[in-house]
């Protein structure tokens, strides 16, 4: 006799999902029971339910194809959510299966209760409780197809008895996944917008993670109009590679040739992105902004033209309408700009005369220069993400995610249990904080348990080295910030894991390449320089008073030492440089 967790574990492995990762429970045994029986799709242990919602996102985000993670009932389900809240930004298909207390108990207060179908509604494009066997396979169907449709977290809450009733069946259907197609704006929308790009006279491109699929689209229309192209972190991996056009990135991760170029123009073009920080977009151009989603347009800026469509539809359509640009000169200075704004950045990404402690370009560089051609990189959210944003090389093949939208700490490690699980002979390298490793530090056990070569890359540099920065940039003086960290080299070797601990600058490059090419999980634990200031590309009036507060204020508290580590490690390096 089949059973209604059969016939989900049927459907799913017909729709092309491959794993589901999650922890077991009560509540959930008869739908991992039926992954057992199946055969046909493996069921992926992890040590907390939040790494399994991470995991499948990273899994979705790479592989392009839903990715399913599953949790018990009451607190099981929970531990999900802050991956879910992950998923659901990064606009990654993921279906979440949510173990739900006894149907005739639910409203009693019963051991373990929770409402999942209203707490996972903020994270999720669908979310629905099925109270009688007869709603499935329906609603689950329902919920795959909306969540590839909608790109996003759909939830499915069903109660633990409903596994295991019997199925009706119900007529296969075809299998559910991505459907091609074309979308692009109408004749007068295009007409619209190349009549403001044809009488612009400095046209800049600002491009997002809507670029995937466009890259040849976006060097046209970029030759075109003669426009530098700048992008957010997420259009980094898509944009920045074989593009002549590159000015770089900026927000407040980026660099000065980037804003600069936004400033410098009187048309930008926006290609997909929902790039977040109205303070670093151009205050008196022109805008056109193109989407696949019609509610993102003038979200973060007012806009002169909205087209809905795919970049890579929209650009092609748009192209024929164009009038080639002769004027290069915005063009040529801002190029210009990004090289001397990228030759000062290299410049900081060195051994430094083997001075301790390890300034975290040189690590992130020498990374960088090591790793696979198809490497994927996850950085931790916090300063991880500013070196990889700024050190990390892509090239079409490497692959960066993360917590990009959300911005959570401790992503960096799960979501390479995910990458790594789909992709296991592929080279993935985690950019881990030491905050957000120690905060999920018993996913080490999973990857050594599920034998996954995974490579940790440990910035150690015992704080919460981000928040501290945004501390100075308001005038406060450091606070609850310390981390007091045991030796990660030494942690990850009792679990089993090959590892290294690197404190001298002088042996960080050896110790690179033994990590990356040791064949299986490796960690490398290195020292790294508290003091190291990640500056945005436009300081503030509001941030140089808060620096400025914050250096008075650290003094007065009798923590001039503290300033005096800040001073050696940013400026007195820089003169000398």
């Amino acid at each position: 006799m089949a059973t209604i967790a059969d016939t989900i574990v049927d459907i799913i492995h017909a729709s092309g999902v491959k794993r589901v990762y999650g922890l077991p429970g009560d509540s959930l045994n008869g739908f991992t029971d039926a992954l057992r029986r199946a055969g046909t799709v493996t069921w992926e242990h992890v040590r907390h339910e939040e790494a399994a919602a991470f995991a499948a996102a990273a899994d979705a985000a790479l592989t392009g194809e839903l990715a399913v993670c599953a949790g018990s009932c009451g607190p099981g389900n929970l531990h999900l959510i802050n991956g879910l809240f992950d998923a659901n930004r990064s606009r990654v298909p993921v279906l979440a299966i949510a173990a739900q207390i006894p149907a005739s108990e639910i409203g009693s207060t019963y051991f373990q209760e929770t409402h999942p179908e209203h707490l996972f509604d903020e994270c999720s494009v669908y979310n629905e409780l099925v109270s009688v066997p007869e709603q499935l396979p329906r609603v689950l169907e329902i919920a795959m197809r909306t969540a590839i449709e909608k790109r996003g977290v759909a939830v499915v809450v069903i109660p633990g008895e409903i596994f295991l009733q019997k199925s009706s069946g119900r007529r296969p259907s075809a299998p559910i996944r991505h459907i091609p197609r074309i979308t692009r704006p109408t004749d007068e929308g295009l007409r619209e917008a190349a009549a403001v790009l044809n009488s612009a006279e400095k046209v800049t491109i600002l491009g997002g993670a809507g670029v995937e699929d466009a890259h040849a689209q976006l060097l046209a229309v970029a030759d075109t109009l003669q426009a530098p192209v700048v992008h957010a972190l997420r259009g980094k991996e898509f944009i920045e590679y074989d593009n002549p056009f590159d000015v770089g990135m900026t927000g407040l991760l980026g660099f000065s040739s980037g804003y600069r170029a936004m400033e410098k123009c009187d048309t930008l073009l926006m290609l997909g992105t929902d790039f977040p920080y109205q303070q670093f977009l151009p205050s008196k151009a022109k805008i056109i902004q193109v989407d696949i989603r019609g509610e993102q347009l003038g979200r973060r800026t007012p806009i002169d033209v909205g087209l809905v469509g795919s970049v890579k539809d929209t650009i092609d359509a748009l192209l024929p309408l164009l009038t080639k640009h002769s004027d290069s000169s915005h063009l040529q200075s801002s190029v210009a700009h990004y090289r001397k704004a990228r030759t000062e950045l290299d410049g900081l990404a060195t051994n430094d005369g083997n001075k301790r402690p390890i300034h975290p370009q040189y690590l992130a560089r020498l990374v960088d220069e090591n790793a696979s051609d198809d490497a994927v990189f996850i950085p931790d959210v916090g300063s991880p993400v500013v070196w990889a944003a700024r050190y990390l090389t892509m090239n079409g093949r490497r692959r960066l995610i993360g917590s990009f939208a959300h911005g959570t700490m401790a992503n960096a490690v799960p979501h390479a249990i995910g990458a790594q699980t789909a992709f296991p002979d592929r080279q993935v390298i985690a950019f881990s904080g030491d905050g957000g490793l120690a905060m999920l530090l018993g996913e080490l056990l999973t990857i050594r348990q599920n034998k996954l070569p995974v490579k940790i890359v440990v910035f150690n540099n015992s704080s919460l080295n981000f928040v501290e920065l945004e501390m100075k940039a308001a005038g406060i003086v450091n606070f609850g910030t310390e981390l007091d960290n045991p030796d990660f080299s030494k942690v990850a070797q009792a679990l089993g894991i090959h590892a290294v601990r690197v404190e001298e600058p002088d042996q960080l490059e050896s110790a690179i390449k033994d990590v990356l090419g040791h064949d299986g999980p490796a960690l490398i634990d290195v020292v790294t320089a508290r003091q190291e200031l990640s500056i945005p590309p436009t300081v503030t009036a509001a941030q140089a008073k808060g620096f400025t507060l914050y250096a008075l204020r650290t003094i007065m508290s009798g923590r001039g030492d503290e300033l005096m580590d800040l001073a050696d490690t940013n400026v007195f390096r820089r003169l000398f440089d």
